[in-house]
Order: structure tokens, then sequence, then C-alpha cells
């Protein structure tokens, strides 16, 4: 299926590797230029050089999401070396760390961070045929999920922004719509480290998953670019929920 996004411009915050990466490479795939942030600036680059080989024009910079001026220059200059942006993702989590540094932590890059990105790519989007905002949440934040906390909360925070955001921007022809990813195994992330450290506990999660496993980094790529492309061009304030059926809720 061609999803029409050849020549597209998008951005992708924690865009060097996991569901981020993948969202790039997938983007990458469909014929977007695609600017990246990250902080590790050797994954930046590994990130980079293999989105670029699929032969669309890829930048990335080092940047903190938590660093509100440096995050609003990173997208302008992106936007200035792409020549717009269409699409705007924000994907990267302040983590789950306890305490009131975890409830700062995750304010700072999961809720306000996306609330800069907005600010910082509407001029752009304004300007763009196919405008779309992703915002990454969580299941995490439809069902109590292992206790009350911090990253939990804040992610319920990002669907409600998108919910309202997409009523708000509807009349200048912006698309807004979160995605609540499930338990996503990528090696080297969090459910990976589960795995080999807290065996019982991610069996124990997988037993929940009617399909019987967790889910890819791709999987979630190739709905974001459904998402993000002309053809889901009467999709707003939705909240994409892929999830293997983890969450027990009836959804509608």
């Amino acid at each position: 299926m061609d999803l029409q996004l050849k020549g597209g411009k998008a951005l992708i915050t924690g865009g060097s590797k996991g569901i981020g990466r993948a969202i790039a490479e997938r983007l990458a795939s469909e014929g977007c230029n695609v600017a990246i942030c990250a902080r590790n600036q050797a994954e930046i680059d590994a990130a980079v050089a293999s989105l670029s080989a699929k032969g669309v024009k890829a930048i990335g910079a080092s940047v903190d999401v938590g660093d509100g001026d440096a995050l609003k220059a990173w997208i302008k200059a992106s936007a200035e070396a792409l020549g717009g942006i269409d699409c705007m993702v924000s994907n990267v989590s302040g983590g789950n760390a306890p305490g009131e540094a975890g409830w700062r932590a995750n304010f700072e890059h999961d809720l306000l961070g996306t609330v800069r990105c907005v600010e910082a790519a509407l001029p752009y989007l304004e300007k763009s045929s196919n405008a779309s905002i992703v915002m990454i949440s969580s299941t995490a934040a439809l069902e109590k999920f292992i206790a009350a906390g911090a990253y939990n909360a804040i992610k319920a925070a990002v669907i409600q922004y998108a919910g309202a955001l997409a009523q708000d921007l509807g009349a200048k022809k912006i698309r807004v719509n979160a995605v609540s990813p499930g338990p996503i195994l990528i090696e080297g992330g969090s459910w990976d480290r589960i795995k080999q450290h807290m065996t019982p506990f991610f069996e124990a999660t997988v037993a929940q998953i009617p399909v019987g496993r967790m889910g890819t980094a791709e999987e979630v790529a190739a709905q974001i670019a459904l998402l993000a492309s002309p053809l889901g061009s009467f999709t707003t304030g939705a909240n994409l929920v892929i999830d293997g059926g983890f969450t027990k809720r009836i959804q509608f």
C-alpha cells in the first residue's frame, strides 16, 4: 500500500532507538525526510546513517527534551533544514522513576515536552497540506498498571491534551492523535530487562495478552505511519491502542 508520504517532512523526538527509531525508519521507508533528536550522539549518528541509506534526507541532533529552549531550537532548525514540517511525533518519556523526581521528569519530558513540540511546530504545520501531530502515550494511562505513579498519570494527561487539541486545531486542517502501546518487547528495552531479571512478572504479563506475545516497535510504527499519512486524513482526536488485547476495557 502506498501511504502517499513520499517527500513529507517528519520530526521524531527520541528517534535514535526503540519505538522512536522504528517510527523514523518506517516513515523514511515510505519516502519521508526525517529529523530525529535524542541524547546519545553515537546512537543518533548510527540512526541517521541508517535512515539516509533509504534515499531520504535525514538529520539528527543531541537534545534533552526537558530543556525547552533546546527543544524549540531543534524544531526550528530541523524545519528549516527539511523545508517545513508535515508530521510532529512527540515520543520521548522521562521514564518511570519513583518519588517526586519521577513526577518532575515525566511532567517535563512527557507532557511539557509534548506541549513545547506543538507550540514550536505549529507555524510550520499550518503551512502543510498533510499536517499531523502524534503523541505517544501508553496503556498504563488507561487501566491501573503496577502502581499509582507519575508515568501512568502523566501519560493519561497526554491523551486528554491530544483529544482537546484535535478539536482546537481541526479548523486549521491539523490532525492530532495519541497512540497508546501496550507491552512492547525491544532488545535492550525495559521489557527485555524485565524478561531477564524479573522472569515471573514478564511471563505473567504475557499471559494477560490474548494474542500470546508482546508487540514490536515496528508494529507500532506501522500504525503511526498510517495515521500520519493522507490515508488517515479523517482520523483526529483518536487514541489508538496497540496492545494485542492487553487492556480489558471495551473500547467504544
